[in-house]
């Protein structure tokens, strides 16, 4: 998918497969056939613009029907892109898919969470059991020289 904002660079970003069913019938029921049709539009098929999204769209009903209020449309990105950084990709590769030129940038979306420690304490202690095992079961016995 190849996304451009105004202003910025342009920058192409591969959705996952797991949702492209539900891109592909968003875009044959809301955009144009062209391929550089925009994936959201106002009701005239112009870009959206952040001074007229609440009044031109439900998503405050929306979002609060969902069990999220308070969720703005930007929070996508940033859940999207928290997500990302969760998969073990490099910095790079989160700048290069968020279409961010500074490392500043894609930092901000490089939470920690609790359950992300958790991991990792559990990976640390995995690491930290395999070598105690090891340690016990041979590699730190005497070796018996010939007679």
């Amino acid at each position: 998918m190849v996304l451009a904002h105004p202003g910025r660079d342009t920058y192409v970003s591969t959705v996952p497969t797991a949702i492209r069913p539900d891109v592909r019938k968003h875009l044959h029921d809301f955009t144009g056939a062209a391929a550089d049709s925009l994936i959201f539009s106002g009701v005239t098929g112009a870009p959206l613009r952040r001074s007229n999204f609440q009044r031109t769209t439900d998503w405050t009903v929306a979002v609060t029907a969902c069990g999220l209020p308070g969720f703005h449309f930007h929070d996508l990105r940033h859940t999207g892109n928290t997500l990302a950084s969760r998969t073990g990709a490099s910095l790079a590769d989160l700048m290069a898919r968020m279409g961010h030129s500074s490392t500043r940038a894609a930092l901000i979306y490089q939470h920690a969470a609790h359950e992300q420690d958790r991991s990792i304490a559990d990976a640390l202690s995995a690491q930290i059991t395999r070598q105690c095992d090891r340690a016990r079961n041979g590699h730190a016995r005497k070796r018996q020289r010939p007679a």
